[in-house]
C-alpha cells in the first residue's frame, strides 16, 4: 500500500509563537504566575532632527554607494537627478528614505536611487555631543556620459 503524506507548512513565526507560548505558560504556571503572554510593545518613536537646526551637526559620509542604471533607462536614454530625503540614524546607517523630486518611475531609476541611499554609511550627526537621527537631503545623479 503506498504511503501518502500530507505536509502542511506554517510560517516560522507561528511555530515560534506557539512553541514559546507553551514553554512560557508552563514556566509561568510552575512559578505561580497566572497571567498569559503579553503582546510585544512597539518601539518608541525616535526624534529626528532637521539639518541646520541650532546645536545639530550634520552627519558626514563614510561610504557612498552609487545607484545602478537599469537597462531600460539606458535604452531610453533617461538622465538627470533624483532628490531624496533620508534619515541618518544615530548609529550612522540610513533609515527612512523618500523621493522628494522624481526622475523616473517607469524605468526604475527612482527605486535604484533609494536602494543605493539605504546602503550609505555616515558618521552620525550630533546634538549637544550626543549622536542623534538627522534628516538630510541626498541628490543622486544619473548620467550616460562617463
Amino acid at each position: 500500500m503506498p504511503f501518502n503524506r500530507i505536509v502542511r507548512t506554517i510560517p516560522v513565526e507561528a511555530f515560534y509563537a506557539a512553541f514559546f507560548g507553551v514553554v512560557l505558560c508552563g514556566i509561568a504556571d510552575s512559578v505561580g504566575c497566572s497571567s498569559g503572554p503579553t503582546t510585544p510593545s512597539t518601539p518608541a518613536p525616535i526624534t529626528v532632527y532637521e539639518a541646520g537646526t541650532a546645536g545639530v551637526s550634520l552627519p558626514t559620509v563614510i561610504r557612498e554607494v552609487r545607484p545602478n542604471y537599469t537597462p531600460d533607462a539606458i535604452a531610453n536614454r533617461i538622465q538627470g537627478h533624483v532628490l531624496l530625503t533620508a534619515v541618518v540614524l544615530a548609529n550612522g546607517t540610513v533609515g527612512e528614505v523618500t523621493v522628494t523630486r522624481s526622475l523616473d518611475t517607469t524605468f526604475g531609476l527612482d527605486a535604484e536611487a533609494v536602494r543605493a541611499a539605504k546602503q550609505w554609511l555616515f558618521n552620525a550627526g550630533t546634538k549637544d555631543g550626543v549622536a542623534v537621527a538627522v534628516r538630510v537631503t541626498i541628490e543622486m545623479t544619473f548620467s550616460l556620459i562617463t
